[in-house]
């Protein structure tokens, strides 16, 4: 078919796109069964990489950030980025982790408080030495472009809340949560976006794509959830970009020759689109597996060092998938 088409052909399609859906969850089955010795077995080994690949890393992300001034900044600055990346591992909080840096070789000689390990999260040589290390993890996979999947998630503030069971909190003046936004490239597993926003999950995708443009990753394809199924959100990627939304129930044709090109493609061969459309599922199982790694929530207060320790939670993603 040509690429004409009409608001009542799209309305009367998206009146029967959830049935479409099911049939086609239907014939393709239910989620495959993870064996967890053999998952378990590739963690430690991916812990191991991590742990034996971090420190070069880290000097090479640092190289070129200013140490800083004063006794604010004991430790140099990858110091300062492995301080606060393995404290969201460990899932500590800021008292215990300085307990417990003694037992850490890497800063071994090292006595710092827990202020200390307060301030780093807010430290800008920090933050730069973190983001530097994203880039440069994708560097070193070789991910140059992406078939891409992207979702976003939330992460408490308390312990006794979690982010599935509080639906009716997660809205923007609810201070319990914090947002995450993730791009993953479906070739390697490997972020090659990742945002946090302290009111929405669309402000963390807009702190994504700010950080899509650092990367230099170009995208062949995006399939994002329902959530961002707006043509405003489309046009926050470049023109050549195929993607995969669902639209939504009052959507119409107005908008961009993507637009109508991406509902004509839905139209034409509904099953063939959502094949695609559904391995966006890949995106909610990766944030299940740093959720597992890293937890669900942050022990972290003020916005700036939440942000902080989220990133690290992304940083952790890609170097667990490094080697």
């Amino acid at each position: 078919m040509g690429m004409r088409i009409s608001n009542k052909e799209l309305k009367a399609f998206l009146a029967q796109l959830d049935g479409i859906i099911e049939v086609y969850k239907e014939l393709h089955g239910g989620e495959e069964k993870r064996d967890w010795r053999t998952y378990e077995q590739r963690l430690a080994l991916r812990i191991q990489a991590a742990a034996k690949n971090l420190a070069p890393l880290l000097k090479e992300a640092a190289i070129g950030v200013a140490h800083g001034r004063g006794n604010r900044h004991r430790l140099p600055p990858e110091q300062r980025a492995l301080l606060v990346l393995l404290q969201r591992l460990f899932k500590l909080s800021n008292r215990n982790m300085a307990s417990m840096l003694a037992f850490f070789s890497a800063l071994s000689g090292v006595s710092v408080s827990y202020k200390t390990v307060e301030r780093a999260y807010s430290d800008e040589a920090t933050c730069l030495v973190l983001r530097n290390l994203f880039v440069l993890l994708l560097r070193k996979k070789g991910v140059r472009t992406a078939h891409a999947s992207g979702d976003g998630t939330g992460y408490g503030l308390r312990v006794t809340e979690h982010y599935r069971t509080n639906p009716a909190k997660r809205n923007t003046k609810h201070k319990a949560y914090r947002y995450a936004f993730a791009l993953m490239d479906l070739d390697t597993g490997m972020y090659v976006a990742y945002g946090t926003g302290v009111r929405s999950e669309h402000e963390a995708f807009h702190a994504a794509m700010a950080l899509l443009a650092r990367t230099g990753v170009a995208l062949d394809s995006v399939r994002l959830d329902k959530y961002y199924s707006s043509r405003r959100k489309l046009g926050a990627f470049e023109g050549t970009v195929r993607a995969y939304l669902i639209p939504k129930k009052n959507a119409t044709i107005k908008g961009s020759l993507r637009w109508k090109r991406m509902l004509r493609d839905l139209l034409d061969e509904p099953f063939s689109y959502l094949e695609q459309y559904f391995l966006r599922n890949n995106s909610e199982s990766g944030f299940s597996a740093d959720k597992r790694l890293c937890g669900w929530n942050v022990a972290q207060r003020r916005d700036d060092r939440v942000e902080t320790a989220l990133f690290c939670t992304g940083v952790w993603h890609n170097l667990m998938r490094l080697g």
